[in-house]
Parts: C-alpha cells; structure tokens; sequence
C-alpha cells in the first residue's frame, strides 16, 4: 500500500472503532477522488469491526444527464464491493443561491436515508483543502470565531475523517486502487465563491506567501475550534438558567461580549427567527439595546420576531 492509502484508512479506523458490532453507517459518495477514497477506505477497515456499510451517492439534478453520471457512480461502488448502494434524487431551490440549496437539499437526503437505514453514523469525504477553503470564505464573510473554526471532524451524526488529509492523497489513493473519480464540471466553475478560492486564492496565497497555506488555515481552524467550544460551553450555562424571552439587560452588560452575543443570537432563534438568519448587523442592533441604549424603538428580524427593551429588560417576541 502506498503512504496515501495508509494515511486515508488510520483516519477512517479510529472512528469505526467506537462503534458497535453489528452497526450500519453511510458513505456518501459524490464519485469525486475524496469520496472515492474515503468509500474504499471505510469498505477495508468495517470488516474487522463488523460495521455494515451503505454507499449513498445524491443526484442534484442541476446538469444535464446527472442521472447518467450517478448510475456510474452507483455501479462504481458496486465493483468496489459494496451490497448496497443507494441513489437519491433531491429537487434543489435556490432561494438562497445554488450552493446553499444544494447543500441543504443533499444534507436533508443524507438525515432521511440515514434514519432510514438506521445508520449509525455518516461518514464525508471533506478534506484539509476543503477546510482551508471553510475557513478564507468565513474571513472574507467578516464570520465570527465559530464559523472560522471550519468543519467539525464529528457533529452529531456526521463525521469528517479526512480533515487531515490532501486532495493530493485522496487522488494517489484512487490511482492506486483503479478508481476513476469523477471531475464534477461545478467545480470549476468560477461563478461560485468556494471555486475560487480553490483556484485563484489558494493557490496565490502559495505562490505569494510560500508554501503549506492550506495547512495552516486547517491548523487555525482547530484551534478556534477549541476557543469556540470552551465559550459555547460557558455560555450554555448562561443559557441554561436565563428566560431568553426576557432577559435581564443589566445582567447582560456585564457578561463578556462573546457570551452576551452567543445568549442573544440562541435567544433570537428561540423566539422563532429562522436557522442561519441572523446576521452579525442583526446582532449589533441587538447588542445596542444592552449596551448603548438611549431610547431605541423595537427592532423587527427575521421570522418575525421582535425585540423591544422594556423596562431594563429585553423582550423577544415573535409577532403573528
């Protein structure tokens, strides 16, 4: 086995190690190189723990003759020995551009299936690069620390194993084994932001600054990833034991301002406003009622909610 191989499947054992005999897990498989590799690795190593696993691969039916792509997909999986393949067609809106529709729509496929299948786990095929990416488009974005901390390798039922490993590895892998990735034509596609940071950014930041950009990035994503954690942890507590349709503003003023804004933005949520609605506008206007307050009218934000101070409190109601 080539260093690549080796590298791919001691990132994929340990996770299937702390699950039970006898599990089923998801592989989604786009049939790009990541994918691929992660699906050959997990197919390897499941065996010596008795993990079953299923291969998905979704059909976003946003190009001409994907179904036909996703049948090769499919049966790419099928040689490679897995005993179940699922393809799913998902419709994708664009209300809130193509990336994020797409995304959501394949993730809401991923849930269902999952469920489904009684999977224990889903396993992605995200890479360090696709981390170094994460986190220049949270600069850029002007994004707090949470979203600068990039993908999770775990969050709830999903697992990103390959974070530490290279697009470069993840394609020896597949060489080696006889694979053929697909090249999905969005990815080169420059009208979309992640593109080009893939293309242009990146590789400018090498060429200009020297290289193992793409290392640092994940690095620092890390460790924000620990700073986010220890103060989500220190604000749940805060959350825990406050009414967040009333909160107390003098109490606020006095909290750190990465707590404060973490208890506001979770109170504004818990009074309906939509997932990933607010903004960090929003939530300086927000802030601005505990902090600078000199006779502010109510503010109204999205899903309808409204927040008013009254009487050295903050009101958060969702209007009908």
């Amino acid at each position: 086995m080539t260093d690549a191989i080796v590298a791919i499947r001691n990132a994929v054992k340990p996770h299937l190690a702390r699950l039970e005999a006898g599990d089923n897990v998801l592989v989604a498989v786009s049939g790009g190189a990541d994918s691929l590799a992660l699906a050959s690795a997990i197919l390897k190593e499941s065996k010596e723990f008795a993990i079953t696993p299923i291969a998905i691969t979704i059909d976003h039916q946003l190009q001409s003759g994907s179904g036909v792509q996703a049948e090769k997909v499919v049966n790419q999986l099928k040689e490679m020995g897995y005993g179940k393949v699922i393809l799913q067609k998902v419709v994708v809106t664009t209300e809130s551009g193509l990336e994020a529709g797409a995304r959501d729509a394949r993730y809401q496929a991923l849930s269902t299936c999952a469920s489904k299948e009684k999977a224990a786990k889903v396993f992605l095929g995200h890479t360090r690069d696709d981390q170094a990416e994460t986190v220049l488009l949270g600069l850029a974005r002007g994004s707090g620390t949470r979203s600068l901390s990039g993908m999770a390798v775990e969050n709830g039922i999903y697992i990103r194993p390959l974070l530490t490993i290279t697009r470069e590895q993840t394609v020896a892998a597949c060489k080696e084994v006889k694979l053929e990735p697909w090249n999905d034509p969005h990815n080169g596609n420059t009208e979309f932001s992640r593109v080009r940071v893939r293309t242009e950014v990146l590789p400018m930041m090498e060429e200009k600054i020297g290289p193992g950009i793409a290392a640092a990035l994940s690095r620092s994503a890390s460790i924000l990833r620990d700073d986010a954690d220890a103060l989500d942890a220190i604000a749940h507590d805060e959350i825990s034991h406050s009414d967040l349709s009333s909160l107390d503003c003098e109490h606020l003023a006095t909290l750190a301002r990465a707590i404060r804004s973490r208890v506001l933005r979770a109170a504004i949520y818990a009074a309906g406003a939509p997932s990933g609605s607010i903004t960090a506008d929003h939530l300086a206007s927000v802030e601005a009622l505990v902090t600078s307050w000199h006779g502010q009218g109510a503010l109204s934000l999205p899903g309808g909610v409204k927040v008013e101070r009254i009487s050295g409190r903050l009101s958060l109601l969702a209007q009908p």
